[in-house]
């Protein structure tokens, strides 16, 4: 009968075992929640900025868990009144998750083919009609923003005032590379981040002179984050892409595979 291992002998074995696992990358717990070589605490504010302005989100539920590039957090610690909801739609049941009456408005950020360009709102309605506002966001990925936002519409058009910021649908969106401020590539030009949307808005919806700082403040978050993957990716090496054949291409050099060579 075999003997059970020597303790020095398991200890070895159980050593190389543990060599073998590769270790977890350090995180930032206690502060942005991003790994430790990227961390971004230095860059957000000492403490959540105050706005008057409140920025309520209704988020994918995928929008955080499965995209590392997500801004939810960094916005979550950057702004002191901003609410997050988790779902794929607003219903009746939302409505004390946001605040309205006759001097706040409920503004909906989204390119829809009805929104009114956001500067031009706040330049034609006066300051008390527009005081305390509610700023309504959706984030996803652009196909389950649509999605969330046509499934919400039935509860929110009676009340929302739909805006938005430039977006030029005949233009492809810049990349990492040609922007500062893109986490990833839109599919227009002026297609940004739920964070630089944010901060957008809220230059133009905040009291003179606090809304640029609230901006610029966020912006430089924002570019730090972007800088940092940036160059992750220039120094990621990169598999070419498979080409995807079609079957009559794939039939096609069949057939002229079986030809005899004097037909070309």
């Amino acid at each position: 009968m075999d003997s059970d291992p020597l303790p020095s002998v398991a200890a070895a074995a159980g050593d190389a075992t543990a060599d073998q696992t590769p270790p977890r990358r350090a995180v930032c717990h206690s502060g942005c929640g991003r790994p430790s070589s990227v961390c971004l605490c230095p860059y957000l504010p000492p403490s959540p900025l105050p706005t008057s302005t409140a920025v309520v989100i209704l988020h994918h539920p995928h929008a955080v868990r499965r995209n590392p590039l997500s801004t939810l957090p960094l916005l979550a610690r950057s702004l002191s009144n901003l609410r997050l909801i988790p779902g794929r739609r607003l219903l009746p049941s939302s409505a004390p998750l946001i605040a309205r009456s006759p001097s706040s408005p409920v503004l909906l950020l989204f390119p829809s083919p009805d929104a009114a360009d956001l500067a031009s709102w706040c330049r034609s309605t006066p300051p008390a009609a527009r005081a305390n506002p509610t700023l309504l966001l959706l984030d996803g990925t652009w196909k389950q923003a649509k999605e969330m936002h046509a499934a919400s519409l039935p509860f929110l058009s009676s009340f929302v005032v739909p805006v938005s910021l430039p977006v030029d649908c005949g233009v492809d969106g810049d990349s990492m590379f040609e922007s500062e401020l893109v986490v990833r590539k839109g599919p227009h030009k002026g297609c940004m981040s739920t964070m630089e949307a944010v901060a957008r808005a809220l230059r133009l919806l905040e009291p003179e002179g606090s809304g640029a700082e609230i901006e610029q403040a966020m912006v430089e978050v924002l570019q730090a984050m972007v800088a940092f993957q940036a160059k992750h990716v220039q120094h990621r090496p990169m598999k070419p892409r498979v080409k995807m054949r079609k079957k009559k291409d794939i039939k096609k050099e069949e057939g002229m595979n079986g030809m005899p060579d004097w037909c070309g």
